[in-house]
């Protein structure tokens, strides 16, 4: 008698659920890269500081890590059909009103409605597929979704430079319509609506509490440089901000019904995870954000051609995803990660010493270690954050995981535009490369300091 296999290949009843869940996977994914190389332009065509623009990439994240908790709650509550329709409709619809912007304002107002439909997309569609999908084939179908994952970042910023250089920026939202028109469509044909059948009542005033803390640091870190706000008004939001996350450590801990409950940090290795994951990835979340900047601001490179100077960062990603696990079997999750977040470090402060003449070969070069260290890096921390939770706590501890990842990414920028404008203004406009040098010298000093958190790690903790 043979064997039942662990895992079996995706059946054909199943493959269309996943092109349906790759689509919104792809959009998310291309959303998130497709910008960077297009802020120039946009400023310009806005009447805004190039310096600025961080706000366009801070108000979508910070929108999607506001309202992942509410991605499990309202697919259990209303099905996850509909909450998928839901999130491409939203989704759609804010990239149409970003590509109609006329202002800074407005699109940044479309920014966050589009964060909206984002927070909602990955998680549903994941939990579809959990739902839906049976689990000797859920592995096979989660490869298959994570290549639509991989061509997202990939085409972004070429496709992003491309667009804004040859037609405008508006086409890095509007290129979102088809695709959207595309995933509505497929929705009903392959998502069946599969509901929970007692849901608990949604922990709202914990909700609120947790908007108010993310909001609060991250807007009150990226208004400290600005001129249109006051100092006053930044502290108050940063203040805000850490005594919301008290508040919130306290409702976690008393009341029964939270959204993420306080036994979840009871798990040591979980909570280094997470102090880490928030820590370590301001740098390495910045950095698709400010390289593309500099080289267009500083170094004058076009668009298109920026885009592809940036592609071999996703490259590295994509070569260090087979030897991630061989090399933590080989020394383990405490001496790789103590190493490998000082490597990102230096390799984040050693941009700093390039220049508009550093030759192609050497800057693509640089770009490709620098992608396989961070990807090494954001794999290690999650695998290790999650890899011990309890199963009744998998579910929480994940969502929990993906606030915190956006949270830093949001912070890791709004950290990168204060420091930009704070150089600047030190430096002087006609001294922009130095600027850009002496904050990626502080980012990259930020992420080799966070390296003590990883020495928490027990050094007998198995693999």
């Amino acid at each position: 008698m043979t064997a039942t296999p662990t895992h079996q290949r995706l059946q054909p009843e199943f493959r269309l659920l996943v092109f349906l869940v790759s689509i919104g996977f792809f959009m998310q994914g291309l959303d998130t890269t497709i910008i960077n190389t297009a802020l120039p332009a946009m400023a310009q065509s806005l009447n805004e500081n190039p310096l600025r623009m961080h706000g366009v990439i801070i108000s979508y994240v910070l929108s999607v890590a506001a309202c992942i908790p509410l991605s499990g709650w309202l697919a259990d509550r209303f099905g996850v059909r509909n909450t998928f329709f839901a999130a491409i409709v939203i989704f759609t619809l804010a990239s149409l009103g970003c590509g109609l912007s006329h202002n800074f304002y407005q699109l940044i107002f479309f920014r966050v409605i589009q964060g909206l439909g984002g927070a909602l997309l990955l998680p549903v569609g994941r939990l579809a597929m959990l739902k839906i999908i049976p689990r000797v084939q859920f592995l096979s179908a989660m490869s298959m979704m994570s290549l639509a994952g991989l061509l997202g970042p990939l085409m972004g910023p070429t496709l992003g430079g491309y667009l804004v250089e040859y037609a405008t920026w508006h086409w890095i939202f509007l290129i979102n319509l088809p695709i959207g028109l595309l995933g509505m469509f497929v929705t009903f044909k392959a998502m069946p609506n599969k509901t929970e059948p007692s849901v608990q009542k949604f922990d709202l005033s914990g909700f609120i509490l947790l908007i108010i803390a993310m909001v609060g640091m991250a807007l009150g870190i990226e208004s400290l440089a600005s001129r249109e706000i006051s100092r006053n008004f930044s502290y108050i939001l940063l203040i805000a901000g850490f005594v919301a996350t008290g508040l919130y450590a306290y409702h976690a801990h008393t009341h029964q019904n939270a959204l993420f409950r306080s036994q979840l940090f009871k798990n040591k290795v979980y909570t280094i995870g997470i102090i880490g994951n928030f820590f370590a990835r301001f740098g390495g979340n910045a950095i698709p954000f400010i390289l593309p900047l500099m080289l267009q601001v500083a170094f004058k490179v076009e668009p298109f051609m920026a885009g592809i100077m940036v592609t071999p960062v996703v490259l590295g990603s994509l070569f260090s995803k087979p030897i991630i696990r061989p090399i933590i079997q080989r020394v383990g999750y405490r001496h790789f990660l103590l190493i490998n977040t000082v490597l990102v470090g230096a390799c984040i402060a050693s941009f700093s010493l390039t220049t508009a003449d550093t030759p192609m070969w050497l800057r693509a070069l640089h770009f490709f270690i620098f992608g396989a260290l961070n990807s090494l890096q954001f794999v290690s921390m999650n695998t290790l954050t999650l890899k011990d939770l309890p199963q009744q706590d998998a579910s929480s501890g994940n969502s929990f995981l993906s606030m915190i990842m956006m949270l830093s990414m949001s912070i890791g920028v709004a950290l990168a535009g204060t420091l930009l404008n704070i150089f600047t203004t030190y430096y002087g406009t006609d001294q922009i490369t130095h600027a850009f040098h002496t904050t990626l010298i502080c980012l990259g000093a930020i992420n080799i300091i966070t390296a003590y958190i990883f020495s928490q790690i027990p050094k007998d903790m198995p693999i």
